[in-house]
């Protein structure tokens, strides 16, 4: 702490902003680049602030003057591009098309144009979870065929492993029951032993495992 005792306090915080500017202002960038192209330069760095503020820029002044200082000198560096991440892109896929917004569609119509294989395995995902979705079991031996035949390689695997138990993942997907409340009590079960473990006699537990609260 002794280094920080003579250092005035405004000296520090922007010392701070310095040493991390580009993460908080990287969302931004394209929205200044491109008006910056659009006023030829010729724009305030003042002005620019307010606006990306305005859209929720929560970093200093300072950052935005340097950055637009770099664009007129020609050294910026160019702006990443807004990759989705794959859980962001799995989402999309699995969820219904009629539940996306317009900018989640044209996002997700971009990831498939920019690769094949990601069009392929959203088309085999969305027919599996309508498959699901409302039963239809008997449509599953030919979702296996389509995804054994030019599915990624993850999903052929995916279909091998459903044609191993070929029978019952079919009546999983046509009957009504599951073993849902099995698995429930199989929980339930589980909780109580590890709450208890070491703490009681096998009789107590037995007692609160048959008698339900």
């Amino acid at each position: 702490m002794r280094r920080f005792r003579d250092t005035d306090l405004d000296e520090l915080l922007a010392s701070a902003r310095d040493r991390c500017p580009n993460g908080v202002l990287e969302p931004f960038k394209a929205y200044l680049n491109a008006r910056f192209t659009e006023a030829q330069g010729q724009v305030s760095g003042t002005r620019l602030f307010l606006e990306i503020q305005a859209r929720g820029y929560r970093g200093s002044r300072q950052v935005v003057r340097k950055h637009l200082a770099a664009l007129r000198a020609g050294t910026a560096e160019p702006v990443r591009a807004d990759i989705p991440s794959p859980r962001k892109i799995t989402s999309w896929i699995m969820r219904p098309r009629e539940t996306l917004t317009e900018s989640q569609d044209e996002r997700l119509l971009q990831v498939r144009l920019t690769c094949p294989d990601i069009t392929r395995a959203c088309d085999l995902a969305r027919a599996f979870a309508d498959l699901v979705r409302h039963r239809r079991g008997f449509l599953l031996l030919e979702w296996i065929r389509q995804a054994e035949h030019d599915a990624p390689k993850p999903m052929q695997d995916f279909a091998g492993f459903l044609r191993q138990d070929l029978d019952a993942v079919t009546a999983g997907l046509t009957l009504p029951w599951s073993s849902g409340a099995v698995e429930g009590n199989v929980n339930r079960v589980k909780t109580l032993k590890r709450a208890m473990y070491g703490r009681a006699s096998f009789s107590l537990l037995r007692t609160r495992i048959l008698i339900r609260p």
